[in-house]
């Protein structure tokens, strides 16, 4: 069963362009059978330790792919929590890229409410404080900023969509009560 999901990812990372296909499977998969989704969470993280070797189109496609299981709610962002958005060391320019990607993608593709749902299922759980600042900063740092000097990855007129769902989602990093939309 695991190597269902590996086999999957990598098929959609090998594709020259992204394919929503693999990430409407991997969803159905997932809902199907809880085992399938702690399957492709590790298969995840183990894709997130190679980002730096990984070439751009591989890189974008997991990114695109990830951004829909996390849109779809097939996966929860806490699926990022493998990685440390604090440490200068780890955000290497390739992994900046793929996080810029992954979350102008799901900023572009995604409505307010889905936004919002998505960043306050985080937000009242302690041991997940650490991925809630880390996710503040580098929204801060690389999403908002480069959407500002207009230097985002989609096109011109994504720029302001870009800044107001950051906007959202870092208020809905703020919702210890966790209500959601």
């Amino acid at each position: 069963d695991r190597e269902i999901l590996r086999v999957l990812v990598e098929c959609c990372l090998q594709e020259k362009a992204f394919n929503k296909y693999y990430s409407l499977l991997a969803a159905k998969l997932c809902h199907h059978d809880k085992n399938h989704k702690f399957s492709l969470q590790y298969c995840i993280w183990d894709h997130f330790k190679q980002l730096e070797s990984m070439e751009l189109r591989r890189l974008a496609n997991l990114a695109r792919f990830i951004a829909d299981l996390i849109g779809s709610f097939s996966l929860s962002i806490s699926v990022l929590k493998a990685v440390d958005f604090t440490d200068c060391a780890v955000l290497t320019s390739k992994v900046v890229m793929h996080f810029r990607i992954l979350f102008e993608n799901l900023f572009t593709e995604y409505s307010d409410g889905v936004i919002w749902n998505i960043f306050t299922r985080i937000a009242n759980y302690p041991e997940l404080e650490n991925l809630r600042n880390g996710l503040d900063l580098f929204m801060q740092q690389h999403v908002n900023k480069n959407a500002l000097t207009g230097e985002q990855l989609g096109p011109p007129e994504s720029a302001s969509l870009i800044l107001s769902k950051c906007k959202v989602a870092k208020k809905a990093l703020a919702n210890v009560s966790g209500v959601l939309l």
